[in-house]
């Protein structure tokens, strides 16, 4: 592969991996800085690269072992760590004026439930194991399939499969005790709490009711709702949907409560 269509190629894909990064490491910085070094990583050994797997799958191997070098010294975050960043938003004035004025000037600041859903899972999710979380993204929301995940994580198929297993029965549990949209009893409102704050006079159950995973919650099984919310995620590019701003300005406010509460 020449130089040239290896950053023709590379170009195609940064954009998924720059998403799949963000989504891990809950930082824009450290996105943006892997996926810089997947690229100068990738160009140094490409006379390596043999065709043996997609540049794709190939490109997220370096990415992800770039990524699991980047978190392996880091703490997992804890399962309501939604509850803990919103009592620390609470008690700094400063983070809602900077929202207010992202909501004002930017044209990706809009509050979107959606978008908020996909940010509660990419939050939540780092309460899992790493290689759980991992392999949630790249199956569920990047599409690879389970040989290519082991390629990806240099893993075995079975191990891979466990970890899908076990990751996503763990974040169904987390969201049916926790998210107040699939279960009314569920201890979160967030979703309804913003959407009071930045669209004081948008109808909330209106609006929630034209997400599929709302209009499904009572009558759908717990699995199928979990592959609902995946639908979000993956319709969604963190860095380019209507509410980017806006949301990147929240993850990394929850980004920061983290490493100090770690």
């Amino acid at each position: 592969m020449t130089t040239e269509l290896f950053n023709e190629e590379f170009n195609g894909i940064a954009g998924q991996l720059k998403s799949f990064i963000l989504r891990i490491t809950a930082s824009l910085h450290d996105a943006e800085d892997i996926v810089h070094d997947t690229y100068i990583k990738a160009l140094e050994k490409l006379h390596t690269f043999r065709g043996d797997s997609s540049l794709k799958t190939w490109l997220f191997a370096i990415g992800s072992n770039l990524a699991k070098d980047n978190l392996r010294a880091r703490k997992r975050w804890p399962e309501n760590v939604t509850d803990i960043c919103k009592q620390e938003a609470h008690a700094n004035p400063a983070f809602f004026e900077e929202a207010f004025h992202i909501s004002k000037t930017s044209p990706q600041a809009v509050f979107e439930i959606k978008e908020h859903i996909a940010f509660c899972f990419t939050c939540i999710s780092k309460s899992l194991p790493l290689e759980q979380q991992l392999c949630l993204f790249l199956k569920e929301v990047y599409e690879f399939k389970v040989n290519e995940i082991a390629q990806i994580l240099d893993n075995s198929e079975a191990m891979i499969k466990y970890y899908l297993y076990t990751g996503r029965a763990k974040m169904i549990q987390v969201f049916d005790g926790r998210c107040a949209i699939i279960n009314k009893e569920g201890v979160c409102h967030q979703c309804s709490e913003l959407n009071g704050v930045y669209n004081p006079k948008q109808r909330f159950q209106e609006e929630v009711m034209k997400i599929e995973m709302a209009r499904e919650a009572e009558n759908a099984d717990k699995e199928h709702l979990f592959d609902l919310r995946m639908n979000i995620l993956k319709a969604l590019d963190p860095f380019e949907s209507d509410a980017a701003a806006l949301q990147l300005h929240h993850l990394e406010h929850n980004r920061n409560v983290m490493e100090k509460y770690s």
